[in-house]
């Protein structure tokens, strides 16, 4: 296991020629603008490189001892001298050819990071608006998977009603211990690689809100736990109300007053069960 022992060519099962014996990966940076205008950071690909000219995401051969994030991240440092320590990772998309996969990382950025050619790969590094896009000539492969990642760049919140969630767990004696039952539940979630639509590897900003007996609940990793000095549906209500416009909102409860009000706030909903589904046994 060295450094750049991804480098080489291999063929799919599809019978495509694609660089990185190990597959690759590639960094896809998003900004939303004060009204909400998504941008995207493309890379117009030097001549000397395959598919030479056209507009894709700064990228490269994964390593045998990478994953697509340590990857993406490096190929980007390598290729657009771009500043990495406030970005958020929101996921991985992934395009498997069958023996072949290039990984997209997607990471919100809070500003309109500064990026230059920083090798003989890059001709130009530029933040393109949405709709401008399409309007390049892309890279074969970006081109086909876009009109799938493009709907997954918003940033994305998972908000937790953890009451309802430790309720319907009902583990045993639950009710008597209901700090502990919380707190065995944030730490069940914390690190769980949950399902998303679109994303293969899917990293949401969490809330878990836990109330009454629960209240002291510890912060776990990855997780944003609220106190709700009063009821929990308003404390939800209230973490719902305080999202950016442009992100999706999606609250994991049963109760159906609870999902009326935060729908009518622009949230999506989903039951415990979907959460419970994916605990380890």
């Amino acid at each position: 296991m060295t450094a750049k022992d991804g480098d080489g060519w291999t063929e799919c099962a599809q019978g495509h020629r694609h660089w990185g014996v190990h597959g690759a990966s590639g960094l896809l940076v998003v900004h939303h603008d004060d009204r909400g205008i998504p941008y995207v950071l493309l890379q117009k690909r030097s001549l000397r490189c395959h598919h030479g000219g056209t507009w894709g995401l700064p990228g490269g051969a994964r390593d045998s001892h990478e994953d697509a994030l340590t990857t993406a991240l490096r190929e980007a440092r390598e290729e657009a001298a771009l500043g990495l320590d406030r970005l958020r990772v929101q996921g991985v998309y992934l395009d498997d050819h069958g023996g072949w996969a290039f990984e997209t990382v997607i990471a919100e950025s809070p500003e309109l990071l500064a990026a230059a050619p920083a090798n003989n790969e890059s001709d130009e590094l530029r933040w393109l608006a949405l709709p401008e896009v399409t309007g390049r000539e892309l890279h074969p492969g970006f081109a086909a998977t876009w009109h799938e990642i493009q709907g997954a760049i918003k940033p994305e919140t998972l908000v937790l009603d953890v009451a309802n969630i430790v309720g319907a767990r009902a583990e045993h004696g639950w009710w008597n211990d209901r700090l502990g039952a919380a707190t065995r539940l944030l730490r069940a979630v914390s690190g769980l690689r949950l399902s998303h639509p679109v994303l293969a590897q899917w990293y949401p900003r969490m809330v878990a809100v836990v109330e009454g007996a629960a209240k002291s609940a510890p912060e776990v990793p990855g997780i944003q736990v609220v106190a709700a000095m009063g009821s929990g549906d308003d404390a939800i209500v209230g973490v719902v109300r305080r999202a950016r416009p442009w992100e999706r909102v999606l609250v994991v409860t049963a109760d159906r007053g609870l999902r009326e009000r935060v729908a009518e706030l622009g949230a999506e909903t989903v039951g415990p069960k979907w959460l419970l589904s994916q605990l380890p046994a």
